[in-house]
């Protein structure tokens, strides 16, 4: 039910970057974005009355058109501050928006008062759920297909379902080519698990541009992939993702916040990546026009 992704390479890019670029892009994906690969397989899968479940945008959107494919009601609770064009997608998909405060209540705090009202509505998590990491494994096949013989795969990380899922679809394929993530250095979990050896947590949601990412810890499923199937994480400066963004914009490309983190990753890391070929996921493109003009400026 997903569409294939589309691999792009710019020549112009990769000498600019000293780094042999192949990017992975979402950006035609159903709803924009490589979450309607894990949504899907979670309707698909499911047979609820309805779904519900918590994000900043991009799993919203994703879930709930496929729900609405399915005749099926959605419920999906958002930070109030989340990407307007994000919380529209949502609405227009004939979803259910409750906009939250995460500074005075969690938006699984939400999802759990919902729950007790729907009882008959499957939970379902935007990365913490076997659904999810197999939907996502689609990309990770997909990639490996392509036998690009590259040095590493690069992917956001926030809640780590991209990340897990590539690490076993390209597993499923029998591919040991090294997947890394890309994190925002503001929303740090993952890198701070990884150096310590076990799952540690941010103290509330990071307010790093890349919406994404907000998340207060990898999941539980997720860790158990990417602790020993990760190669590692690089971190990302606000700075850098800004600066991919414009770089991308001068491709003719209109790529989110949290889609711009590899691209990010690799402007950051350039010297240790110069002479690398690496596949690099652009996430997806849902960002708002007001946030895009600010880093264009």
């Amino acid at each position: 039910m997903h569409k294939k992704t589309q691999f792009i390479r710019r020549k112009e890019l990769d000498q600019q970057l000293g780094v042999e670029v192949i990017f992975a892009s979402e950006l035609q994906q159903h709803t924009h974005s490589f979450k309607f690969r894990a949504a899907w397989n979670v309707v698909d899968n499911i047979d609820a009355k309805g779904f519900l479940a918590a994000s900043s945008g991009n799993f919203g959107q994703a879930l709930a058109y496929a729900a609405h494919l399915k005749g099926r009601r959605c419920i999906i609770v958002m930070p109030d501050n989340s990407a307007k064009v994000k919380i529209d997608a949502v609405r227009s998909y004939q979803a259910q928006v409750e906009l939250i405060d995460t500074t005075k209540k969690s938006r699984a705090q939400r999802v759990a008062e919902l729950a007790k009202e729907h009882p008959d509505f499957y939970v379902a998590s935007a990365y913490d759920c076997e659904h999810v990491i197999q939907g996502n494994s689609s990309l990770g096949i997909e990639i490996a297909k392509q036998n690009f013989a590259a040095d590493m795969i690069l992917a956001p990380i926030g809640g780590g379902g991209l990340s897990s899922g590539i690490v076993v679809g390209m597993t499923r394929q029998g591919d040991d080519t090294p997947v890394w993530g890309a994190e925002p250095a503001l929303a740090d979990d993952a890198i701070r698990s990884l150096q310590a050896g076990r799952l540690l947590r941010n103290i509330q949601e990071p307010q790093t541009i890349a919406d994404g990412a907000r998340t207060v810890s990898l999941g539980e499923r997720n860790w158990q992939i990417l602790r020993t199937g990760l190669a590692g994480i690089l971190s990302v400066t606000e700075s850098s993702i800004h600066q991919a963004m414009r770089l991308f914009h001068t491709q003719g490309l209109r790529v989110e916040p949290t889609g711009s983190v590899t691209l990010g990753a690799i402007i950051e890391h350039r010297e240790r990546l110069e002479g690398k070929r690496v596949v690099a996921v652009i996430s997806g493109g849902n960002v708002d026009d007001a946030v895009l003009a600010r880093v264009l400026e």
